[in-house]
């Protein structure tokens, strides 16, 4: 976006001039700047020496074409200096979408192009820094939300403060921590830069306990109409001793959020089912997780794991609550971190997706 103050008559006339552009240096125009007064002033001092007009006159018009020219070429000069000038000040009150016009192939040129780049990098981070705080209050919610339930059913004597219920707040605390530790280099995702830390596990009872604190969470909700209890979740995992090669936490991160997405859009006494089954690769995993909801329309599969995405009204079941439009966006970085793959795939009735990893390298 190319921004400029609002120019004057020899503003508007040096852009329909703008004779400077095809130079390629400021001294180069600086010397035909020099070359033209010099030139202007003899023409003048020879028409006095052959006409009847007075050498003083001649002086004086000499002296106001070359203030004249000096103007309008120091106008030009200065141009891109007020333009930046004008963007820092938007830049300082937080408004990184504004450049400078970057067409000149001369010094102030290549600096109104390294300007623009600065700008669009500070936009980035500026981006990033929005969308790392959202990141880090969406993956905060479930473990939160897990943890309050437990103690609120200890605290209205739903159920007795026994070893196994403060083992799963336990648990909960647990993974909080993690989490608050994990997500502080969530930008370093984009980079590809967060370390795995892969290991082989079984994948019946690890993925049973992260339906367990998902349908804690889910039960709970970030807020009233985000509860759903009525919700069934089922697990199928063939064969019952399958193992997979991953990083459990970040694989916990897909399977949270893919089943609280699915979970949110279900209708009411829904049914969602996590079906894993062996890949191609030694230890690699398939995985699916279906809803029974309205479905994801085709031409917005290309776009649900983008951030902030939310897809349209029609997809919300009866107690979602929009969410964040993250869920997706994190579980697709979880995947790739492991090199694998994420998507919608074809049901016949509500949404299936699809994620692959690849397991142990051969």
């Amino acid at each position: 976006m190319t921004v400029c103050p609002r120019p004057s008559l020899l503003g508007r006339a040096w852009e329909a001039l703008r004779p400077l552009d095809p130079y390629r240096s400021v001294k180069a125009a600086l010397g035909w700047l020099v070359v033209g007064s010099v030139v202007i002033t003899t023409f003048l001092v020879f028409v006095a020496f052959r006409s009847a007009t007075g050498l003083r006159i001649i002086t004086v018009f000499s002296i106001i074409a070359s203030l004249l020219i000096t103007q309008f070429v120091a106008h030009g000069l200065t141009a891109p200096l007020d333009e930046m000038t004008e963007v820092t000040r938007a830049m300082a009150h937080g408004d990184y979408t504004r450049r400078v016009r970057d067409g000149r192939r001369d010094e102030f040129g290549d600096l109104a192009h390294a300007f623009n780049r600065m700008a669009a990098d500070l936009e980035a981070v500026d981006t990033h820094r929005k969308e790392l705080v959202a990141n880090v209050s969406h993956e905060l919610r479930t473990p939160i939300a897990g943890l309050r339930a437990v103690l609120e059913n200890v605290v209205d004597g739903v159920s007795a403060a026994d070893p196994e219920t403060m083992r799963t707040a336990l648990q909960q605390t647990e993974r909080l921590g993690r989490l608050v530790e994990q997500l502080l280099d969530l930008s370093r995702l984009d980079n590809g830069v967060v370390p795995l830390h892969a290991r082989g596990f079984e994948v019946w009872p690890y993925l049973a306990q992260v339906l367990k604190e998902t349908s804690i969470a889910c039960g709970t909700g970030a807020a009233p109409r985000a509860a759903r209890k009525d919700v069934h979740l089922h697990l199928d995992v063939s064969p019952p001793d399958l193992t997979a090669h991953a990083d459990a936490e970040r694989l916990h991160q897909v399977v949270a959020n893919l089943v609280e997405n699915a979970v949110r859009h279900s209708p009411p006494h829904g049914r969602v089912t996590v079906r894993a089954r062996r890949g191609e690769g030694p230890q690699s995993l398939d995985l699916e997780v279906l809803d029974e909801g309205p479905g994801i329309p085709p031409a917005e599969r290309h776009r649900v794991f983008e951030r902030f995405n939310r897809g349209g009204s029609g997809q919300h079941g009866p107690g979602s609550d929009g969410g964040t439009g993250l869920g997706l966006a994190i579980a697709r970085w979880a995947v790739d971190l492991h090199g694998g793959s994420i998507g919608v795939a074809e049901s016949p009735r509500g949404c299936r997706i699809r994620v692959t990893l690849p397991g142990r390298a051969s």
